[in-house]
């Protein structure tokens, strides 16, 4: 059963009574941060091709020394394999592999192998993902987002977006959000309020995204700058709108598109105001909209 696995450190067991079984050395290399396959390479790759994308993660994650030269020559070989697997094992491993600490320089051996090439050659902005993990770091208050950096090493338009998301079956909520990451429209100089109703808008996470995303777009940032950007979402304290379309219908607005523009539009109105307007306010608003409307 050993013989069948994929890594060394994936090899070793343990018995009920605590004995260990390490027929592969895989406790010296996981000690080490050594990633080797178990046995020849190449017959391991070809035995399920995403053990090659298998060692890269876990690499990432765990590789403290040179990769395995054997190993490495294995990937390069079997690299235009990856085109046979399912988009949803490649994603899950991608994913995997972005929410390393630093999987920075484990993704430009991949690129210097021309493994990229073989099922994400779009990922050619490795020195934006960097500055990015270098604000991470910096920021105790924001997690690692394996999508966040997905985004962050991508050079693509709106087109390669939805190349990429069919190419890896993303969820439209994942295909949305590196659409999002396309428009760094957060950033300084952006007034307090210009902040609040594009939080309002959009939420914090997009909010603050978009601000991390910018910052390590930045040719020649300004920390300090960006740093009050991110202040004001975690700063943020929800509002909530004091209209609904039940306050239309009372007022014998029929049912239909028309109370949903209504709505629409004295919410503009109220977020316009930075939120100030209270329920009375967009009451008298409404009426107004309506005599208007009419």
């Amino acid at each position: 059963d050993a013989a069948r696995r994929d890594l060394t450190m994936n090899a070793l067991s343990l018995e009920t009574d605590g004995v260990l079984h390490d027929p592969f050395g895989g406790r010296a290399d996981l000690e080490a941060g050594r990633v080797r396959f178990v046995g020849d390479p190449v017959k391991r790759i070809t035995e399920d091709v995403l053990r090659l994308l298998r060692f890269f993660r876990f690499q990432a994650h765990y590789g403290k020394v040179p990769p395995d030269d054997a190993a490495l020559s294995a990937c390069r070989t079997m690299a235009p394999m990856l085109e046979s697997l399912s988009a949803e094992r490649v994603r899950s491993e991608l994913l995997k592999l972005l929410e390393a600490p630093d999987p920075v320089p484990t993704l430009m051996l991949m690129r210097d192998l021309d493994v990229l090439a073989h099922f994400l050659p779009e990922a050619s902005n490795i020195d934006r993902l960097a500055r990015l993990l270098r604000i991470e770091s910096a920021l105790a208050s924001v997690p690692a987002d394996p999508l966040r950096r997905l985004a962050a090493v991508l050079r693509v338009d709106s087109a390669g977006v939805k190349s990429i998301a069919t190419r890896l079956r993303l969820s439209n909520a994942e295909r949305d959000y590196l659409a999002m990451s396309l428009r760094l429209d957060v950033a300084p100089p952006l007034d307090a309020a210009a902040r609040r109703r594009y939080i309002y808008r959009y939420g914090v996470s997009a909010f603050r995204d978009r601000a991390l995303l910018g910052w390590a777009d930045a040719p020649e940032p300004v920390d300090a700058d960006w740093r009050d950007l991110l202040n004001a979402a975690d700063e943020w304290q929800p509002v909530v709108f004091p209209l609904t379309g039940a306050d239309i219908l009372a007022r014998h607005v029929p049912r239909g598109p028309d109370v949903g523009a209504l709505l629409a539009a004295v919410e503009d109105w109220w977020i316009a105001g930075d939120f100030q307007a209270d329920r009375q306010a967009c009451l008298a608003k409404l009426d107004q909209e309506i005599k208007s409307h009419r």
